[in-house]
């Protein structure tokens, strides 16, 4: 509920009992590098004269942008993805210390939207607890459509590391990843264990895909995603678009469901099959496929697909080369071991509903060819998990944990979950500790100052908070502390982000007595769809 606590906040400033806070700067922090997952970082198209543009993300123009711009090819022989335009290609921006690429992904938005933040509210957060950019806190942004395993993404990685331990003055580095950031970082630890080592102290994952989000990402290839729930509608982006996207990013691919991992709960890809018998009478039958053979249904239902792009029919099938690329990548993730020295720590989230098994077409309206299913809304069998990832996947790490911890959170608010700040900043030992903390055991953060009443009803969580402050006046001449009486009133004050979060609060100022004055203060916030 951050928006009530910024509401009582500026109550506080207002009634001139609290002054702007300046983050103090902790030098004895470790440093922290942050990596984003899928879609976290900005992306800039440069042209042949060196003309940079914004392409990922942007409101105005972005679905024309994506496809003059973003539309890519794979190229076997490199492993890495190039734009469908040759004189166009894809950068990332590296200012303050690779922060800006993940902080929020449009900075032109004059209002400022939840849905373009990135590792943003972490950051306030994290500076808070005394860490400063380019001393102790860093950002790594990439192109998130290459292979978690690409050399030329792995070595600017390893140089990001160096320059990370060099500018903190050789201190080992805590690692925060979200979501496919997981598995780049995971490739990196497969292929380059040494230098690892060498330059890392800790890994908190979170999020992370490990094996795979195969709703998600079977519906993606065939009818295309807005790669987290919610984005599409604000980025301007067609289903349509990105699908011709996804079709060839190797990522995309690698995050298909693990074919060599026993799952508890099998991801299918079923599909209602119209059957003709030879009278010619029609049937419906429902098929169900695994991982393997799920791939293989999906090459079909692709196998004419095609777009057009300058007035060329391009021909844009499931790419069997990718297809080969990934498995390979599935191999090198599933060989990696973390080095001993290195504490490795594991986030996920829990209790939202996860596509997982995806059903086309029903009983009553079978499908007729496979192509059909490209245009046709598939529904999902979910399970437990973050909305995006299964719990299951995130969990499956593979690796020697010092903690798993699962946090109510959706994938794309898990970065800026208050619960999950308080774990993280008890894992990096940062700001002020609290020896009696355990997020095994208890990850809610507890109010210790003011009394709190939360519940939920129909339209959303409801947290109601009462504070009652005794003022006491200052002496004269200290013209530092809270000048003279305040008038008595009564005044109410609210602020909304629309659709999101409502915070109203009620003052009441009674008048001085014997050099006190008594203000109450009554809020409530309520957080839309809990």
């Amino acid at each position: 509920m951050a928006l009530l606590e910024d509401l009582i906040r500026a109550i506080e400033l207002w009634l001139r009992i609290a002054k702007e806070q300046v983050p103090l700067v902790d030098p004895n922090l470790d440093p922290v590098l942050l990596v984003p997952g899928i879609g976290g970082s900005i992306l800039e198209a440069v042209d042949e004269a060196g003309n940079k543009e914004r392409v990922w993300v942007r409101i105005l123009a972005a679905d024309h942008e994506c496809r003059e711009k973003l539309w890519s090819k794979f190229d076997a022989s490199t492993g890495k993805t190039v734009s469908v335009d040759e004189k166009i290609r894809i950068t990332v921006p590296d200012d303050r210390y690779g922060l800006y690429a993940i902080d929020t992904l449009d900075p032109d938005m004059i209002i400022g939207d939840d849905s373009v933040y990135y590792y943003h509210d972490m950051i306030v957060e994290m500076i808070k607890w005394g860490y400063q950019e380019g001393k102790t806190l860093f950002g790594f942004g990439y192109d998130f459509r290459q292979s978690n395993r690409l050399s030329e993404a792995l070595d600017n990685f390893a140089r990001k590391l160096e320059s990370v331990y060099t500018a903190s003055g050789g201190k080992k580095i805590n690692l925060i990843t979200h979501s496919m950031g997981g598995l780049l970082v995971k490739c990196f630890v497969s292929l380059h264990s040494d230098v690892f080592e060498k330059y890392v102290k800790s890994w908190i994952a979170i999020a992370a895909p490990f094996q795979g989000a195969p709703g998600y990402i079977n519906t993606g290839l065939l009818n295309g995603m807005s790669f987290v729930e919610g984005w599409q509608s604000n980025f301007f982006i067609s289903k349509w678009t990105m699908q011709q996207l996804l079709i060839e990013c190797p990522s995309i691919y690698e995050l298909l469901a693990s074919t060599t991992f026993h799952w508890e709960d099998t991801p299918l890809l079923q599909i209602w099959r119209e059957k003709l018998d030879n009278d010619g009478k029609k049937s419906a039958l429902l098929e169900s496929y695994g991982p393997d053979e799920a791939v293989k249904m999906i090459a079909k239902a692709l196998s004419k697909h095609e777009i057009i792009s300058d007035g060329n029919h391009i021909p844009l099938p499931l790419n069997s080369d990718i297809l080969s690329w990934s498995k390979e990548t599935q191999d090198i993730l599933s060989q990696a071991k973390l080095p001993k020295s290195v504490k490795f720590y594991n986030i996920y989230g829990i209790d939202y509903d996860t596509a997982h098994t995806v059903c086309y077409g029903s009983e009553q309206h079978p499908i007729s060819k496979l192509s059909h299913l490209l245009y046709t809304q598939g529904k999902f069998i979910c399970v437990d998990g973050d909305g995006s990832v299964p719990a299951e996947s995130a969990k499956a790490d593979g690796l020697d944990a010092v903690a798993r911890v699962g946090v109510t959170a959706d994938h794309r608010g898990i970065v800026c979950d208050r619960h999950v700040f308080r774990i993280v900043q008890h894992w990096l030992h940062a700001g002020e500790p609290d020896p009696f903390y355990d997020p095994l055991n208890d990850y809610v953060i507890l109010p210790t100052v003011f009394e709190v009443e939360k519940h939920f009803e129909k339209r959303g969580e409801i947290t109601s908070v009462k504070e009652d402050w005794e003022i006491i006046s200052t002496s004269e001449g200290d013209e530092t502390k809270r000048p003279a009486e305040l008038p008595p009133m009564v005044s109410t004050l609210s602020a909304s982000r629309e659709g999101k979060e409502e915070a109203q609060a009620t003052i009441v100022v009674h008048p001085e007595s014997e050099g006190r004055q008594h203000v109450e203060v009554r809020a409530v916030g309520v957080s839309h769809g809990g």
